[in-house]
């Protein structure tokens, strides 16, 4: 069934295409929702006649894109995460939590509209892309960093076992030292 968009559908097309979809989806979805309309001649010269309209509401949508991408270009995105260890993130750092942070900062992005290349689970700094509208990319930072807190418990832990260490290497020297003592007495009494 040959429909025309009336709004942009994800993954189908932009608003005025023409694209051919399953009668089911055209009736149960696309219909009800006002996102298509039937291809047939009367509605064609309908949208011939808004057309204007429609390249406007278009433009709006890619000026609106590119004032956001303008915003999000070069920011970065810091995310305070619990770290173990070993220094790796208790799960991973996930695209709705990116979106979350961006839009405390007042900028609104979807979730679905940011990628980045690969799964961000450990500490630092990463490369994260949103696509913002056809042809409209941002390029932004998502730094993961320690908690606060946490870092101070690593550095407790850490001077910890570095204690351990020295006072097991002094026992093992003093060890060391007296069986040293104890084999030289032996030869001496000899």
């Amino acid at each position: 069934m040959k429909v025309i968009l009336t709004e942009k559908v994800k993954a189908l097309g932009m608003i005025g295409e023409i694209v051919n979809v399953s009668a089911g989806y055209a009736r149960n979805f696309l219909f009800p929702k006002r996102l298509a309309i039937l291809a047939d001649e009367k509605n064609s010269n309908i949208v011939k006649d808004k057309q204007k309209a429609l390249a406007t509401k278009v433009s709006a949508e890619k000026a609106t894109a590119e004032a956001l991408k303008k915003q999000l270009e070069g920011t970065t995105v810091e995310l305070i995460k619990k770290v173990g260890s070993n220094g790796r993130l208790f799960g991973a750092v996930t695209t709705q939590e990116i979106a979350k942070e961006l839009e405390s900062k007042g900028v609104h992005v979807e979730r679905r509209q940011i990628s980045v290349e690969g799964s961000i689970k450990a500490l630092g700094t990463y490369a994260a892309k949103a696509k913002l509208f056809h042809d409209v990319t941002a390029n932004f930072n998502v730094k993961v960093a320690m908690d606060a807190a946490m870092a101070e418990q690593l550095k407790k832990e850490q001077a910890e076992a570095q204690k351990r260490n020295a006072e097991k290497k002094a026992k093992a020297e003093a060890a060391k030292a007296e069986e040293a003592a104890l084999a030289e007495a032996a030869a001496n009494a000899e």
